[in-house]
């Protein structure tokens, strides 16, 4: 049986995870944004907390770890290369190694870019990978520490994952980001059924977390640099991928 994936909002626009087999009940978390609505959500299910998995260092993925290591006794489990900037590590983790966790393995993949050491965590048999702010619903992560090569090896990464897979990023910034999208391929017809069904999840009031990577493969801007329609938008058809992905970086940047 796939994982039970709950996700759930936190402070302004953060997403964290709650992973549950319902076989072992064993459970774990993605990331830990703030604590209350994490401690109601396992409350309300009557779970534990077995598990915390960090992505990445941001005071918004990190700032209520201690306090719920300390109420569940959670392992906490983060990148070796990020460990002088995470709340103690449990299990230090690099790009690579499979883990045996809640009846399944866990790949960890080195998504550096938006930031150095930043991770993600991809459950094959339950078709996840949890990505934070590296791939993100219709963008990508700002690249506070990393380079546009760096960030476009991690996408290129996690873009060949299977197509079946969804993808569980780190915030609610979809429909900010599918208005840039449109300036890029404002002609392509995924992306303009996409950006209405956007517009009609956000008017309800549901997120539009996770997604699919298929989805993401045909409308995120960032991850379709190699697409001949996108180097002719953008004057760059003679160019490789890394310097088509550059300019939708820096384009993104002054959006």
């Amino acid at each position: 049986m796939p994982l039970e994936i709950v996700t759930l909002p936190c402070r302004t626009d953060n997403y964290a995870f709650l992973l549950h087999n319902n076989e072992t009940g064993e459970t774990a978390l993605v990331d830990a944004p703030e604590a209350a609505p994490l401690e109601a959500a396992l409350k309300a299910r009557g779970w534990g907390l077995d598990y915390i998995l960090i992505t990445h260092h941001h005071d918004d993925h990190i700032i209520a770890v201690a306090t719920l290591r300390d109420q569940y006794g959670s392992t906490v489990i983060g990148a070796a290369a990020d460990a002088h900037r995470l709340p103690p590590l449990d299990q230090e983790v690099a790009d690579g190694d499979v883990l045996k966790i809640l009846g399944e393995d866990m790949h960890v993949l080195d998504v550096s870019g938006h930031t150095i050491g930043h991770i993600a965590f991809h459950f094959p048999a339950s078709n996840a990978a949890f990505t934070a702010d590296s791939l993100m619903a219709l963008g990508c992560g700002r690249l506070f520490e990393g380079t546009p090569e760096q960030a476009w090896t991690s996408l290129c990464a996690l873009a060949s994952l299977p197509e079946a897979t969804i993808v569980y990023s780190g915030h609610e910034y979809t429909q900010a980001n599918a208005k840039f999208a449109l300036t890029i391929e404002a002609d392509n017809p995924a992306l303009i059924k996409r950006v209405a069904d956007i517009d009609e999840a956000r008017a309800q009031g549901r997120p539009t977390v996770p997604s699919s990577l298929a989805l993401e493969r045909a409308t995120n801007p960032f991850l379709r640099a190699a697409e001949p329609s996108v180097k002719a938008a953008l004057d760059m058809t003679d160019q490789e991928p890394l310097a088509v992905f550059t300019e939708i970086r820096r384009r993104k940047d002054n959006f």
